[in-house]
């Protein structure tokens, strides 16, 4: 499954990697937004799987935020 894939390669990721990884989904979500207001996103399911991997993000990082203390 191709979420699975997705997630084992976050796993692997440091930190910065992930956080450096994090701003740029939040920045593709705010263009996505963006071109939705203005009747220029084709793709619309597009915003859901952005907002999915920027939770899966979040989430790796707690985690590895958690398993350090």
């Amino acid at each position: 499954m191709k979420t699975s894939k997705y997630l084992e390669d976050l796993k692997v990721k440091t930190v910065s990697e992930l956080n450096e990884e994090l701003v740029a989904a939040k920045k593709e979500l705010f263009n996505l937004r963006f071109q939705n207001a203005t009747n220029q996103l084709d793709n619309t399911s597009r915003i859901k799987e952005v907002r999915k991997n920027i939770a899966r993000i979040q989430t790796v990082i707690s985690e590895k935020a958690k398993a350090s203390n």
